[in-house]
């Protein structure tokens, strides 16, 4: 499956990546600063940020599912 995170380096965010990971899923991390992203198995990490709809339209186009740490 194919899933993209949205939030991945915050508190919960984190925790839901490794989580993901370790079920084997091929997860897009997004995160305002994608270098504080772990680096895990399947997991790419991308820029990101909600506020900037357009691009985050460009970041879910072909994911199947879209998660979402952010509070």
């Amino acid at each position: 499956m194919s899933i993209v995170l949205i939030g991945a380096s915050g508190a919960a965010g984190s925790r839901i990546l490794k989580e993901l990971s370790d079920r084997g899923h091929a997860v897009t991390a997004v995160a305002r600063h994608p270098e504080k992203i772990a680096r895990l198995p399947k997991v790419t990490a991308q820029q990101g940020d909600v506020f900037d709809e357009a691009g985050l339209v460009e970041l879910l186009r072909g994911h199947d599912v879209v998660v979402s740490s952010v509070h």
